[in-house]
C-alpha cells in the first residue's frame, strides 16, 4: 500500500443496491460507463482488494442520507450499516455521518451519536437531494453541531447530473454559497466536494480566499480535471485539496493511476493524496508508530 486515503466512498455492495441505497439506476451507471460487471455491487472484500491494489489504505465511507424521507424517492445508508463495515475494518474504513436537516433535534443527536458513541470522524451533505444551497438557514443548526464536535463537514458543491430518472434534482451547489458559511463559521472545515464543476475557479476562489474551505478531486475521472483545479491542487493551493474516488462512480484504481500520470510535484502529489486528509479529519486513526513519533516531538 502506499498510504492514500480516500475521503468520499459509498457503501456499494450487492445488499445496498438491493434495498435501493445508492442512489444511482441503470441510466446513470450507463452514462458514467460503469463497467457492467459492477451494476449489482461488488462485496466489502472485494472492494478491499482494490483498495489494496490502489494504494489506498483508508477509505471514509458515507452514511448517506439523501433527502427528505417523506418525500417518494428518498433513500438514506442508515448509520449502523456503516458502523458495521468500520467495525469489521477499522483500519481500513472510517464513517461519514449523513446530514437530513429535515429532521430538527433528531438529526442533531443522531449526528452527536454518530461521532462521539461509533467514532465517525465527519460529516457528509447532498444539497441538492434537499433542494437548498449550503448557505440555507436549514443548514445552520448542523454547522453549529460539527463545530462543535469539532469534526469537518464535505459537501456536494457545482451541479448535479441525473442519477436517478424517477426523480431530477436541481443543481443547488454554487461554490459562492460556501462563502457566508465561512464567515458564519470560521473554525468549522467546510470541504467541497466533486470538483465544483462547471463553477471550478468559482470552487476555487472560495478555497483561496477561506482559510476552513477545502476542495475535493472525485467523482470525475483524474484525466478530465479542469487544468485550473490541477494547478491549483499542485502549487498554490497544495494545501487545500484532498483525493477521493466518489466509488462507484470512479474506480480507485483508475482514480489513482490517472493522478499519477498527472505528473504533479511529489510533495504536492503527498498532500492531496494523504497528507492534507489527515489534516482536516483529525478523528482519523493514526499508526501506532505515527503516535508514538508525535508524542516523542511534544515531550
Amino acid at each position: 500500500m502506499s498510504g492514500y486515503i480516500d475521503i468520499v466512498c459509498n457503501l456499494y455492495d450487492p445488499e445496498a443496491v438491493r434495498k435501493g441505497q445508492t442512489g444511482i439506476d441503470n441510466a446513470f451507471k450507463k452514462q458514467v460507463r460503469m463497467d457492467r460487471r459492477l451494476w449489482g455491487g461488488i462485496p466489502v472484500s472485494e472492494y478491499l482488494r482494490k483498495m489494496d491494489r490502489a494504494g489506498i489504505e483508508r477509505s471514509l465511507l458515507i452514511a448517506v442520507r439523501a433527502g427528505d424521507m417523506n418525500v417518494a424517492g428518498s433513500f438514506e445508508v442508515p448509520y449502523e450499516r456503516v458502523h458495521k463495515v468500520v467495525n469489521k475494518y477499522p483500519d481500513r474504513f472510517s464513517g461519514l455521518a449523513g446530514v437530513d436537516p429535515f429532521r430538527g433535534m433528531k438529526g442533531l443527536r443522531e449526528l452527536s451519536f454518530a461521532v462521539n458513541e461509533l467514532g465517525f470522524v465527519g460529516a457528509h451533505l447532498y444539497p441538492h437531494w434537499f433542494g437548498l444551497a449550503p448557505d440555507h438557514a436549514k443548514y445552520y443548526p448542523y454547522y453549529a453541531k460539527c463545530a462543535e464536535l469539532e469534526i469537518p463537514i464535505m459537501m456536494q458543491i457545482g451541479h448535479n447530473l441525473v442519477y436517478s430518472q424517477s426523480r431530477r434534482l436541481p443543481s443547488v451547489g454554487r461554490p459562492i454559497t460556501l462563502d457566508q458559511v465561512a464567515i458564519d463559521f470560521p473554525e468549522l472545515k467546510l470541504l467541497g466536494i466533486h470538483i465544483g464543476v462547471p463553477w471550478t475557479e468559482e470552487a476555487i476562489s472560495m478555497a483561496w480566499k477561506h482559510s476552513n474551505i477545502y476542495l475535493a478531486g472525485d467523482a470525475y475521472a483524474p484525466k478530465h480535471w479542469p487544468k485550473a483545479f490541477v494547478h491549483y491542487a499542485n502549487t498554490y493551493g497544495s494545501h487545500k485539496v484532498l483525493f477521493g474516488t466518489d466509488w462507484p462512480v470512479i474506480d480507485p484504481e483508475r482514480a489513482v493511476a490517472e493522478i499519477a500520470a498527472l505528473g504533479m510535484r511529489p510533495e504536492s502529489h503527498q498532500k492531496m493524496m494523504r497528507d492534507n486528509a489527515l489534516e482536516v479529519f483529525t478523528r482519523i486513526p493514526r499508526p501506532k508508530a505515527a503516535r508514538k513519533a508525535k508524542s516523542q516531538r511534544k515531550s
